[in-house]
């Protein structure tokens, strides 16, 4: 099929819903690549989000949103427990804190059944505070959603992407498209220094996807970067709260939450802002204060514990209320723009529907012979860790040399996430694969001695690893 071509497909983007759909085609006889602007896989939208996945029951019906989160989460549970990516169901509680939001959970009730999801049940006040004891005063009920869970962010899009790069897709890293060409049957995708061909083009840039579709000559929708800012409480927090604690939802977010993380902590957010710039992750003081005002409503004991971090995460709104995919058969291009914050939980249907989307529009899909598993480090707390691995560290003694006491990371991880099939090539990509200089004290204690063990293990100098700390973003971000 790629007679003529370096590739049958290019992926552009590589967040968790390119490394998804490059999965998805590396069990076909293809040849794929999947091309990213930054230093990692999952570094722009899909390392900053909430970290729910979502069934999808406040999903407006009808919509391919709701569509694919209903085809994804059967998808995306199978292939966590495959997998190992961290993933606990908690349950979620959908809390009414005045009249007009108790009125509204029933409608949000019905639409989750016309969504398909039946498992939603009303929680009177009086079991509410029973099951959340610490929850703020004056709350006027809620509804259970029992399937909503917590999920890693960070070993999602790498296992996706791990397992796409064993069977055969081609990852281009510091590679983003800056134009496209077009000859008959081929396009020519412009990179740093050099051009890549292939005969379809598959855009899942997220924040850039607008820009890459008006390569393509299309005008259907507009990114508009919406921040979210982020608290991160210590982990004595966790003891305060059992399930997620969702916000009745508007029209432009999903509101405010607190919900334990599959890392130990408690996590408050997300702010709501609109914002011209895509590439400003910077929290703010005033959002911040914001976030804590509200927290300290919703849960005032939470606000007494120590923060650990703060920050920021880009979503890519559009003036649409649905996912942007669309398919351009004459041109051999497939669009997968629009996705917001559910882009982690739809991250498999969205993969499935854009496979069908180029089987129907003549791509043949031959499924390979065999294909590799992939199987990730155990990162959740839920997990058995490897410094609780007798076996793990009778094979290789480095799994029994902690390194950053406050997440319990050892050497023997440092090592693996520097020889992995996706490696970490900066310290930023090491903290997302082994949770080292993520907790309690930042790195203040840990940092040189990780730093140390991971240049030695990538073949880099400590230089060499800060300034890669520092990716740029442009049209090929996921």
């Amino acid at each position: 099929m790629s007679r003529g071509a370096d590739y049958d497909v290019a992926i552009v983007g590589a967040g968790v819903v390119g490394a998804a759909i490059a999965r998805e085609l590396s069990r076909y006889q293809l040849r794929t690549v999947l091309l990213e602007a930054r230093d990692d896989v999952g570094s722009g939208t899909s390392k900053a989000n909430t970290a729910i996945r979502h069934t999808g029951f406040d999903a407006k019906p009808g919509t391919l949103e709701s569509a694919l989160l209903r085809r994804g989460f059967p998808l995306l549970r199978d292939y966590a427990a495959e997998t190992g990516i961290p993933l606990e169901v908690t349950g979620a509680l959908l809390v009414a804190w005045d009249t007009s939001q108790l009125s509204a959970l029933e409608g949000i009730t019905e639409r989750a059944r016309a969504n398909g999801y039946q498992a939603m049940r009303a929680v009177t006040v009086d079991e509410l505070y029973q099951r959340e004891p610490y929850l703020g005063p004056a709350a006027q009920g809620a509804v259970e959603i029992p399937d909503e869970g917590i999920i890693c962010p960070f070993t999602a899009p790498l296992a996706l992407a791990s397992e796409a790069v064993v069977n055969g897709v081609r990852l281009e890293l510091r590679s983003p498209v800056s134009a496209v060409g077009h000859l008959p049957g081929i396009h020519i995708l412009q990179l740093p220094g050099r051009q890549l061909t292939a005969r379809w083009v598959v855009n899942a840039a997220g924040l850039y996807s607008d820009i890459v579709d008006r390569m393509f000559g299309h005008e259907r929708f507009t990114i508009t970067p919406r921040r979210g800012q982020l608290v991160v409480f210590d982990k004595l927090a966790r003891e305060l709260i059992t399930s997620v604690l969702l916000p009745v939802p508007t029209a432009v977010t999903k509101g405010v939450l607190i919900a334990p993380t599959v890392f130990g902590n408690v996590l408050l957010g997300p702010t709501a802002e609109d914002q011209d710039d895509r590439d400003d992750t910077a929290t703010s003081g005033p959002g911040l204060w914001s976030l804590l005002e509200q927290g300290h409503r919703i849960m005032p004991a939470l606000t007494a514990e120590e923060v650990t971090a703060s920050y920021a995460g880009l979503r890519a709104a559009t003036e649409h209320s649905d996912y942007q995919i669309n398919a351009y058969p004459d041109q051999h291009y497939v669009c997968a723009g629009g996705i917001r914050s559910t882009g982690l939980s739809a991250c498999l249907g969205i993969a499935a529907y854009v496979a069908d989307l180029l089987a129907d529009a003549g791509v043949a899909l031959k499924p390979r012979a065999t294909t590799r598993p992939v199987r990730m480090p155990a990162l959740g707390e839920a997990m058995r860790r490897p410094y609780h691995d007798e076996d793990l560290i009778r094979d290789d003694p480095a799994y029994g040399e902690i390194l950053c006491h406050c997440e319990r990371v050892t050497r023997g991880e440092i090592t693996a996430a520097a020889t992995a099939p996706v490696p970490a090539t900066s310290l930023d990509g090491l903290r997302r694969r082994t949770r080292a200089m993520l907790g309690r004290c930042q790195g203040f204690y840990c940092s040189a001695r990780v730093t140390q063990v991971f240049a030695q293990a990538s073949g880099r100098s400590a230089r060499q690893l800060l300034a890669l700390d520092q990716p740029q973003a442009r049209a090929g971000s996921g």
